[in-house]
């Protein structure tokens, strides 16, 4: 949707769009990898579950996520009753677009001897077709749970079914999608990084590279990193992923460096997820204003893909309060 020429600016826009919060009795949701200003006026902030679950306690009537396309329809799975919007509907997801429901479904029925474990980054239609879903912060909790024999899918990030695999030592079937931002990040420009800041730990997302992966202190979902962020001994951090994070850390820890790991470039340009990129504060007022673009999911595919959430849900009950599985471990005052 084209935005109009009537769209206020400055302190005005910031103005509108709480009184159309108001208005609309909504709740903005922002993901971490939001932009400083988006997050700064969300009523909550955090990974995409969670921005979910807590959307879903509330008594808000409508729902705006400033996040990507999967996160939303997770929003409306959770939420059926309340009015779900997107800012941008082109904000999607690399892991998302890897993995057609059409070939999914082939995939599993080519291994019916197989259970699909499957990452929350997919389509409501790819959820639908799983077992369980699992996000970077409850997916160890989960496979643990598994019997050695049972014989696993994981899709569709090959980066994180492989870190899971090496540490658990379960071969997987691994479907082949990558997140285009954690794929971005460079070894080589990484140690040169680390020469540079000597004794900096690095915290990287499971979503990395296994040639990320193995130099850092910290591997762990994007709450788990805000939470080492505060714990480690130091005075500068380095982050292995997606750099608006570091706007959280920034604000909680002003005294502390934090520094993005750097793409193949050189620098973190390349690692800035275009898809989050394209919600902007004045499609957000938009959004709000006209209540679209609406997010709208098919009450039987609903109930399917709610089924593979409601599962692990169940699986995860003893961690509530740990990553992105209920309340958010790292606060900024």
């Amino acid at each position: 949707m084209s935005i109009e020429t009537k769209v206020p600016a400055g302190e005005d826009l910031l103005a509108e769009i709480d009184r159309l919060r108001k208005e609309r009795n909504a709740v903005i949701l922002a993901h971490y990898y939001q932009t400083s200003d988006i997050q700064d006026i969300a009523d909550f902030v955090g990974d995409s579950l969670e921005l979910s679950r807590k959307a879903a306690e509330t008594d808000a009537d409508v729902i705006a996520f400033c996040g990507v396309k999967f996160m939303a329809d997770t929003a409306k799975i959770l939420s059926p009753e309340k009015i779900v919007v997107l800012p941008d509907m082109d904000a999607g997801c690399s892991l998302e677009d890897s993995c057609p429901p059409e070939k999914f479904k082939a995939f599993r029925e080519a291994h019916p001897d197989h259970i699909a474990l499957t990452y929350i980054n997919c389509s409501t239609e790819v959820k639908a077709l799983s077992d369980v879903i699992v996000t970077s912060s409850s997916a160890e909790t989960i496979l643990a749970q598994i019997p050695e024999d049972q014989k696993i899918i994981f899709g569709p990030d090959r980066h994180l079914g492989g870190y899971l695999s090496r540490k658990f030592n379960r071969e997987m079937l691994l479907w082949p999608g990558v997140c285009i931002v954690h794929e971005a990040f460079s070894e080589t420009e990484l140690l040169k990084l680390k020469e540079q800041y000597p004794g900096a730990p690095i915290a990287a997302h499971p979503e990395c590279p296994p040639s990320i992966i193995d130099h850092a202190d910290y591997v762990g979902s994007t709450s788990g990193i805000l939470q080492f962020a505060q714990t480690f001994e130091g005075d500068t951090l380095i982050v292995a992923t997606e750099p608006h994070i570091m706007h959280q850390m920034e604000k909680a820890l002003p005294e502390k460096t934090f520094i993005g790991a750097p793409g193949a470039d050189g620098n973190c340009s390349c690692n800035i997820c275009p898809y989050m990129a394209l919600n902007t504060m004045e499609k957000l007022y938009v959004a709000l204003r006209d209540l679209e673009p609406r997010i709208e999911i098919e009450e039987g595919l609903r109930l399917k893909a709610k089924q593979s959430l409601d599962r692990m849900l169940e699986m995860t009950s003893g961690t509530i309060g740990k990553g992105d599985l209920g309340e958010v471990p790292f606060k900024a005052d």
